[in-house]
This record gives structure tokens, C-alpha cells and sequence, in this order.
């Protein structure tokens, strides 16, 4: 009978196995020599997703997928599905055991190894676990194993670049999504695991541009509790280094909810603030929400020296570019607010606030340092 190999390890262009999988911009996976003879013969777009490629593209090795199938055995005709095996104390034995659904103590296993063992978080990776645990992250049906599953992978994705690529292209978007638009206990775990799976530059386009990445973040940030929100704006802090991201989370109605959360005392959110006043349609986005000068100015009085700074990065940025705002930091007294920070620091934030001053004053743009 002929030899079966599952799908994903098939080349999406030459339909044959990969001997060299890699990670293309677009967060999709190709065998090397194929993707090569795409680019150079003149395609510049992911032939699955059709999403521009840069013109240097990057090819990044998939090592979890090429481990998979340097390691798989191929069978003939259908596997049968194994049934569940208690877990053991031989890791080895644990990850062969493995299936979906997995019990709570084979996952709580895995927790605790992944934990404790760098040596264990390469062996999984490069087993079958990691789609089991993504398939448990997103499922709301069991918060318990679903928390266990988020906390897990984020052990995995701390183990280095190559292991966040390779979860990404496991399919490890689509799942945090899920777990994120849920809306449950473990929403938090879920822009965690986003978070330090951005790390990585083809990440962030990656994630970016999944439809429903963003706006999930967005609608965490609006409605969720306080730790869903201070993980929400670290993950989009994270995402909006990359400059489209800005774009689209003034798309997603990120702004509105940054500015209260800012006003609620959160850093962070006026550190993203900071990113996003960089594009036109932030700074417009800004300019339309209501209380927003007065809530940066509470910033300038009341913040640490960290989102001082930021803060004044936010209004030149704004103040610069739309009178009415300018209008608005004068009659908030943000100018004398600026005047008092001069007098008391002469660094960073004392010759940044004389330059916000005088944007003020002569309404155009003075850099700050």
C-alpha cells in the first residue's frame, strides 16, 4: 500500500514532502527550494494568502516541522487512535501517551516539566504536543485545561525564536483568538502567550494581520477586568512596534480605550499611545475622543517619570498636528503644566516639555529628545 504522510507536511506548492521547511512573512510554511523558485521567478505575494512579501524575504527554518517529519514514521491507510494512557514519569512516555482531550493530570505533567526542564520544552516542541495543547487553548468547553494548555505554551514560547515561529505556524494565532474572543478566566493567559510570541519581527506582521488578532486585544481592552486590560495593552504595545499594526489598531477602536484606560492610571496604555500617535489616523483618533487632553495632562501631574515622558511624546506629536487639540492643552493648562516640569527637571522630560510648550505656543512641530 502506499505510504501515508499527513498533509501539513507536504509542501503547499509542490505537494511533495519537505525535506527543508521554512517560514515565509506571511506566517506560512514551504519546503525552501520551492518558495526560492516562487520568489525568484518574480511572485512577490504568499502564494496561499496572497499577502505582499517583502522584497527581501527572509526565510526562516521551521526546525519543530522539520523535526516532525525527519522523525515520523509513515504508515499505510489510516492510523488508529490510540487511547489515553496515564501519564508516566518518563517524559518520553508522557508525550507518546498524548491525545486529545488530554486529562488534567497529563497536562499538568506537562506544565510543571515544561516549567522546571529546558531540556523537556525542545522535546515537546518537537513532538506532537503542541498542536494538542493549541487545540486545548482554545477550546472554552474546560477553563481548567484550557488554562493549563496557555500556561504551558507560554513556557514554550519563552524558549527562544525559533520556538515562536514554530508555534505560530502551528497554528498558534488562530488559537489564542479563540481564547482571547471567548472572553473567559483565561483571556489574560491568552495576550500573555501573543505577547511574547510578538517578540519576534515576522510575528508581529504575522499576527497583525490575522482579521480578528487586533480587535480581539481591542475588545479585551474595552470590557475586560484589570489584568485582561494590562495584558491586553502589553500585547498591543508589543504589536504596534510594527508600524501597520498602528493602522490597524486605530481600525480595531483601539484608541478610545487606550485614552481611558490611560486615565485610569495605566502606563502602558500611554506607552502605546506613544506608538500609535506616529500615523495620521492615530492622531486623529485621539483628536475625537472626548477628555483626551485632560487625561494626558493628568498623566504629566500625576504620572511616573516613565509615562511623563511618553505623554509629552503624545500631545507634541497631536498639538502639532490638529489646532483644535492645541486649542484643548491650552485651556487644560497643559502649558503651565509644562512650565513647572521645566523648572523641576532639567534632563530628558524638563527639555521635552519646553518643546511641547513651544508647539504649543507656535502650533508646529518641535522634535523632542
Amino acid at each position: 500500500m502506499e505510504l501515508k504522510y499527513p498533509d501539513d507536511f507536504r509542501c503547499p506548492i509542490s505537494l511533495e514532502v519537505m525535506s527543508d521547511p521554512v517560514i515565509v512573512a506571511s506566517g506560512h510554511t514551504f519546503d525552501r527550494s520551492s518558495i526560492q523558485r516562487w520568489i525568484d521567478s518574480g511572485h512577490h505575494t504568499c502564494p496561499i494568502s496572497k499577502l505582499p512579501l517583502p522584497r527581501q524575504s527572509v526565510l526562516i527554518p521551521n526546525h519543530t516541522l522539520r523535526s516532525l517529519i525527519h522523525n515520523y514514521t509513515p504508515v499505510a491507510g489510516r492510523k488508529c487512535n490510540k487511547p489515553q494512557i496515564a501519564p508516566s514519569t518518563d517524559p518520553r512516555f508522557l508525550l507518546s501517551s498524548l491525545s486529545y482531550p488530554a486529562s488534567n493530570a497529563a497536562l499538568s505533567s506537562l506544565l510543571r516539566l515544561a516549567k522546571d526542564e529546558p531540556a523537556f520544552r525542545r522535546l515537546l516542541l518537537d513532538s506532537s504536543a503542541p498542536s494538542i495543547l493549541l487545540r486545548h487553548a482554545a477550546s472554552q468547553d474546560s477553563p481548567d485545561l484550557q488554562d493549563l494548555a496557555l500556561r504551558t505554551l507560554i513556557y514554550l514560547s519563552l524558549d527562544g525564536d525559533d520556538a515562536r515561529v514554530g508555534l505560530v505556524a502551528d497554528g498558534a494565532i488562530d488559537s489564542l483568538v479563540q481564547a482571547l474572543a471567548g472572553g473567559g478566566p483565561n483571556a489574560s493567559l491568552a495576550a500573555t502567550t501573543l505577547t511574547s510570541l510578538a517578540v519576534v519581527e515576522v510575528n508581529k506582521c504575522t499576527i497583525g494581520a490575522h482579521p480578528f488578532a487586533i480587535p480581539a486585544l481591542s475588545v479585551l481592552l474595552r470590557n475586560g477586568k484589570a489584568r485582561d486590560r494590562r495584558e491586553a495593552a502589553t500585547t498591543l504595545y508589543e504589536l504596534c512596534k510594527f508600524p501597520e499594526n498602528r493602522r490597524r489598531a486605530v481600525r480595531a477602536g483601539a484608541v478610545p480605550a487606550l485614552v481611558y484606560f490611560a486615565g485610569d492610571g495605566s502606563e502602558r496604555a500611554v506607552l502605546v499611545l506613544s506608538l500609535i500617535a506616529k500615523c495620521r489616523e492615530g492622531r486623529d483618533a485621539m483628536a475625537n475622543v472626548d477628555g483626551f487632553v485632560r487625561v494626558l495632562a493628568g498623566v504629566l501631574v500625576k504620572g511616573t517619570g516613565r509615562g511623563i515622558e511618553h505623554a509629552l511624546l503624545v500631545l507634541n506629536f497631536v498639538c502639532s498636528d490638529i489646532e483644535k487639540v492645541r486649542w484643548e492643552a491650552k485651556e487644560e493648562g497643559v502649558l503651565e503644566i509644562c512650565l513647572v516640569l521645566v523648572e523641576k527637571d532639567d534632563g530628558k522630560i524638563g527639555r521635552n516639555a519646553l518643546a511641547l510648550a513651544r508647539t504649543i505656543e507656535k502650533g508646529e512641530f518641535v522634535g523632542l529628545i
